[in-house]
């Protein structure tokens, strides 16, 4: 008991002195002399007495040095915040190894790709030598130390090394060149004799002659511009006419031109007929051309005469009626014919063409009267319609233009250059005070006659390119022939507005521009395809009521005979011009 006592007197000893630090044993006897020592043994003193013992909560502690066997490193610490010594650093790793770490990962890494180990080249000298090679193809062999190896060595293009004495992209062998010296200038005292700045070379030659074999080639080029530039001007070409028929004049005198009687109907009214029906039946073919016919025109008001062009570049007058022959052939464009239109009266008429040509020509005697160009192709031609306005025409351009000609003088009067594509179409509208024009910008543009700004700009995103438009014989509505194989209407007389009710569909006519016609009592909407087949649409309902198989290529263009209930003239690649009835 006593030994415990003691125990536990040593224990709450203070620490801080060495003299109190022994605890007050005598022959392992407690000394009891003290009283702090048994005072917790002794029963509490009741009175005013009160003693308080003092306990250390920290007491020192002896610690065996042995037992510690150094602080351990985690070795995947990346950061260690006190200085370890060398044997921690490195001590060897403790532990079971990963079982499934591959010989390459296990492997001691000191980046992405392995172990780097330090070279004798820095940067500058590394990205040096790579340019060199990727230039020169050689460079300084990497695995010798450039500063103990006596001689360069190199890999690459050795030859190629040793002719450029192993020169580097980053220095320049060749040294500069002396300056070329200039004729001395003169006092700048003298003004005439001054030559300052501007001085020539010494060595320098005033003419430079080509040698021989430069000039034999420019004289080639000249000379075969010169034949272009002759083959341009005599572009043109002779105008002939051959007449098919016998005579000329009948025996009164009067020409082809004149509206024949006695067809049993009457081609001087007018008034179309009251009510039209379906053509069912090809009742007549007019061949003649050899290729592909691209448009046909009636005569106007009486449509007795019908006038063709075709891609063998020659235009055609035929008989509607009667022995329905040929009367007139007019030859004069060197490519094929793309547009034709009668001026009002139909004496004569104008011709466009691939050679960049407009001409006029007399429809009775077949000469050509005048000629137009501006160097671009001409893609439609359109008398203006006004009779006092008989000598102006238009035509949209290839270069995205409507010029306007004046037939007197044979001079541009004015130009419409809005567009953004080649111009397709030109259509009067509105008593001929406007007209409107569609092109392959895919836009349609209304024009006041004679303002070279459009004042109605249609353009939808959906809109598709509209290369033929048609108005109808009220003057209310535009037929426009769509790409995306619909035929649009829109409205002609002020807001140009489309009509989403009336959209006639059906037919196949993605990538040509066929030509579409109303029936004179503006009952039915006929229009060619394609596949050569031409289609007849109801107006009111815009179905689909009649198809005939009429060409055995593209049906270019299908005409509704003004006067007639029922006769359809279409035409096509195929160069036929076939009459439905």
């Amino acid at each position: 008991m006593s030994a415990a006592i003691a125990s536990l007197v040593s224990y709450g000893s203070d620490s801080d002195s060495d003299n109190d630090s022994e605890p007050k044993t005598t022959g392992g006897k407690v000394d009891l002399t003290d009283p702090d020592a048994t005072a917790h043994l002794k029963p509490l003193q009741s009175g005013q007495t009160m003693t308080l013992s003092l306990l250390n909560s920290a007491p020192e502690v002896a610690v065996k040095e042995s037992v510690e066997t150094g602080v351990h490193l985690d070795p995947a610490l990346k950061e260690v915040t006190y200085n370890p010594t060398f044997d921690t650093m490195f001590a060897p790793e403790f532990g079971p190894v990963n079982p499934f770490k591959t010989q390459q990962m296990a492997a001691p890494r000191n980046m992405l790709s392995g172990y780097a180990e330090p070279a004798h080249v820095n940067d500058f000298m590394f990205e040096q030598q790579r340019r060199t090679f990727s230039t020169y193809g050689y460079a300084l062999d990497p695995s010798v130390d450039t500063h103990q190896a006596i001689t360069n060595t190199y890999i690459g293009a050795v030859d190629e090394a040793e002719k450029n004495k192993g020169l580097t992209v980053f220095e320049s062998g060749h040294k500069k060149t002396e300056k070329r010296k200039k004729v001395k200038g003169g006092d700048a005292a003298e003004i005439d004799n001054f030559l300052g700045p501007w001085a020539k070379y010494e060595d320098e030659k005033s003419v430079a002659k080509p040698t021989d074999d430069e000039q034999k080639e420019l004289d080639e080029i000249t000379a075969k511009r010169q034949k272009k530039g002759r083959n341009e001007e005599e572009a043109p070409g002779e105008e002939k006419t051959i007449l098919h028929v016998k005579d000329m004049y009948d025996y009164q005198g009067r020409s082809y031109l004149h509206v024949p009687q006695d067809v049993g109907i009457n081609l001087r009214s007018a008034e179309g007929p009251d009510k039209c029906y379906l053509p069912k039946k090809q009742i007549h073919v007019w061949s003649g051309h050899t290729k592909g016919v691209s448009a046909i025109r009636l005569f106007p008001s009486s449509g007795h005469l019908l006038l063709s062009c075709s891609m063998d570049c020659k235009i055609k007058l035929w008989e509607v009626y009667g022995e329905r022959r040929c009367m007139r052939t007019f030859i004069g464009h060197s490519k094929a014919v793309r547009d034709i239109c009668f001026n009002n009266s139909g004496t004569q008429f104008l011709s466009a063409a691939y050679d960049r040509y407009l001409k006029l020509w007399d429809s009775e005697t077949g000469q050509c009267i005048s000629r137009f160009t501006n160097r671009k192709v001409p893609y439609c031609v359109k008398f203006n319609p006004d009779e006092d306005k008989q000598n102006l025409f238009v035509a949209g351009m290839s270069d995205k233009k409507i010029v306007q000609w004046d037939i007197r003088t044979g001079e541009v009067v004015q130009e419409y250059d809005r567009h953004l594509g080649a111009v397709n179409t030109i259509t009067f509208v509105d008593e001929n005070r406007r007209f409107v024009s569609t092109s392959d910008d895919k836009s349609l543009r209304v024009w006041e006659w004679d303002i070279p700004v459009d004042f109605k700009y249609i353009a939808e995103p959906s809109m598709h390119s509209m290369p033929a438009v048609t108005l109808s014989p009220n003057g209310k509505w535009l037929a426009c022939q769509s790409m995306d194989n619909q035929i649009l209407i829109f409205g002609a007389q002020n807001r140009f507005r489309l009509n989403k009710k009336k959209v006639f569909k059906g037919h196949m006519v993605a990538g040509y521009a066929c030509q579409v016609d109303f029936s004179p009592d503006m009952s039915y909407v006929v229009s060619g395809d394609a596949d050569g087949k031409l289609n007849v649409w109801d107006w009111k309902t815009t179905k689909l009521y009649h198809r005939i198989k009429a060409h055995d290529k593209v049906c270019i263009s299908a005409l509704w005979h003004p006067h007639e209930t029922s006769k359809v003239i279409t035409c096509g690649w195929d160069g036929q011009i076939k009459l439905w009835d």
